[in-house]
């Protein structure tokens, strides 16, 4: 019967072939079309190394609204290509220009970028073996080889994720039902959150990453659940201040069922006292979740590895690879210690991972996750360890790290400017145009406007953040690629705009 039906062919099915991977005209276009691609995005890139075209958000809007997304007959390659360099490709951020320097936001290394071609065109799906059979060993091994990165035992586990919201929405939702049946018996999968969860409440710093509070709030406990500990003058969290809060709760008759440490802040790069905050944590019988989304990367490290000593004591962890790792969007992880963890998010359905599957080997990855589909993204992590290699990965973590503290101290010499961070531990620098004798109301508006004068003239992207009420200036400085001149040529043009902007004010 099937091969009948291969071999009744209408003209309709002729008029597909083009548009799939299974016969010599979709060949064809397959592979023209990825040349007609890779052209217009070359002619983007080579010889840019400006950080944005400059145009304003309403003068994109407005140009977009000029394309149709759609045509009844369909259009060729070369015209949709040519429309999409136009409005799309060419008013994007340039994530690979030396002075794009804003955001966690990296340059991607080539063999991610060649990978995620063999992600599209094979298309397997991470929820079950029987959708995506050789991609399931693949992240599997890679998780192990992640978790033994980290120092973590041998129990440990982990899954692909989408990156750090995902993960620490998971580190928290183990926690939260791993204390309900630890003591209360409760199994929340089945009964839903016991009365006493009201009383549950998470720590963290009060500079940690905006998901513990979201994280929260979806986890049914509101965000009034979050307790945000004082930092230290480096902006980590202050042991003493997390102590005085775990006896205050006591007081208070609350429940601390997990204190998240972060690894990196996102404006500062300040990692909390791993070991110490292990100590507190386990004295207490409390979960302990490490977002290291932006530090997870010293793993690599070979200078600056110890920066994250005590990360291997966590009960669940955030990496981000589409940070320091330099992959495309998204990828990320989520490790915990104890496989058995992933116990209080496990369904099965008969159609997808029936649970007489495992005795037959067959690996359904959907039990360690939110998501159901999901996409094959730990080959794009493995080809670049494979064709990079670990040493020219320490390399680039490094430099951006040396570079960092060069900056840093640049600019606390330099007249006129002031560092939030003068010795930062990863690779931010957080500072701003302080012309001596002005109102802090008047360099914060100098600043605002340095940020967005400098983003209209694609000549330099900082990011825009407050600290104590006050505007400041932050480099994030991820691309291997940047130099100490670019950013001397960036303070330069700080310089002139603020004296610019400055006398228009006066």
């Amino acid at each position: 019967m099937i091969e009948m039906i291969t071999k009744t062919k209408t003209k309709t099915d002729f008029a597909y072939s083009p548009l799939f991977l299974n016969n010599e005209e979709g060949f064809n276009n397959y592979s023209q079309s990825l040349k007609i691609i890779e052209k217009k995005l070359t002619n983007f890139l080579k010889g840019n190394n400006l950080a944005y075209s400059g145009k304003k958000p309403n003068e994109i809007e407005a140009r977009l609204n000029e394309v149709t997304l759609a045509s009844l007959k369909g259009e060729t390659m070369e015209a949709v290509a040519a429309e999409l360099a136009e409005f799309v490709i060419n008013d994007s951020i340039n994530v690979h220009s030396p002075t794009c320097i804003g955001h966690l936001h990296c340059p991607t290394l080539i063999p991610a970028v060649a990978a995620e071609m063999i992600i599209g065109t094979l298309n397997q799906s991470m929820d079950s073996w029987d959708q995506s059979s050789t991609a399931t060993f693949v992240e599997e091994h890679l998780i192990d080889w992640l978790c033994s990165q980290v120092g973590l035992p041998e129990q440990a586990d982990g899954i692909f994720t989408s990156g750090g919201t995902q993960s620490n929405y998971m580190g928290l939702l183990l926690a939260r039902d791993a204390y309900c049946k630890r003591y209360w018996d409760v199994d929340v999968q089945q009964h839903g959150l016991p009365v006493e969860a009201k009383k549950l409440r998470i720590l963290c710093s009060e500079a940690a990453h905006f998901t513990v509070r979201k994280s929260a709030a979806q986890l049914g406990l509101g965000e009034q659940a979050v307790i945000t500990v004082k930092t230290d003058s480096n902006h980590r969290m202050s042991m003493g201040e997390l102590n005085n809060e775990l006896l205050l709760l006591e007081e208070q008759g609350l429940l601390p069922f997990a204190i998240v440490a972060t690894c990196g802040t996102t404006d500062f790069g300040s990692i909390d006292p791993l070991h110490e905050v292990s100590q507190a944590a386990r004295k207490n019988g409390i979960w302990l979740h490490v977002d290291a989304a932006y530090g997870g990367a010293m793993i690599l490290s070979k200078d600056y590895k110890e920066l994250i000593s005590g990360i291997e004591l966590a009960d669940s962890i955030t990496v981000d690879f589409h940070k320091l790792f330099y992959q495309p969007i998204s990828c990320g992880a989520f490790l915990v210690s104890d496989t058995n963890s992933f116990q209080y998010i496990q369904h099965h359905a008969d159609y997808l991972n029936p649970q007489e599957d495992e005795a037959e080997g067959m690996v359904h990855l959907v039990n360690k996750s939110v998501q159901t589909t999901r996409r094959f993204d730990a080959l794009k992590l493995w080809m670049s360890l494979k064709v990079v290699g670990l040493d020219t990965f320490a390399e680039m973590i490094d430099y951006t790290c040396h570079l960092a503290r060069e900056v840093a101290v640049k600019i606390d010499q330099a007249e006129g400017f002031s560092v939030l961070n003068k010795d930062p531990e990863l690779n931010a620098v957080v500072f701003r145009y302080n012309p001596e004798g002005e109102s802090d109301r008047l360099v914060n508006l100098l600043n605002k406007q340095i940020q967005q004068e400098l983003l209209k003239s694609g000549r330099a992207f900082l990011a825009k953040t407050r600290f104590d009420g006050q505007v400041y200036l932050k480099m994030t400085l991820l691309n291997p690629m940047t130099r100490l001149e670019h950013i001397e040529g960036i303070l330069d043009e700080i310089r002139v705009l603020g004296e610019m902007f400055k006398m228009m004010e006066e």
